[in-house]
């Protein structure tokens, strides 16, 4: 059964590809993918590697966490599925656009 990798601290210059060459030395790759930014395209500096089989898996974490690819070092183990969050505030719940009006205090009246 295919074991999905959690892969952490990715320098920004590694692609969907190096991942996969790179952890196909460990055994086999299903797939490999880099999470990137929707809004820049950019790496979000972490992605995950599926292999093929758990034996794979194990060797692949053996193999890469604490060791340097594309001069970062890597955190690498195995994912853990998505927790339920609650849903986000409308608006992206930051920054300082439409919170509504303002009120203002008056000092000295």
């Amino acid at each position: 059964m295919a074991k999905r990798l959690y892969v952490g601290n990715l320098s920004f210059d590694t692609t969907d590809e190096g991942m996969q060459e790179a952890f196909s030395k460990a055994g086999e790759v299903t797939s490999a993918l880099v999470m990137k930014d929707k809004m820049t395209g950019r790496s979000r500096g972490f992605g995950f590697v599926e292999m093929t089989t758990d034996e794979g898996a194990a060797a692949a974490i053996e193999m890469w966490n604490g060791k340097e690819l594309d001069g970062r070092t890597l955190t690498v183990n195995e994912a853990r599925p998505m927790t339920e969050r609650p849903p986000r505030r409308p608006g992206g719940g930051g920054g300082g656009f439409n919170r509504g009006p303002r009120t203002y205090s008056s000092h000295g009246e």
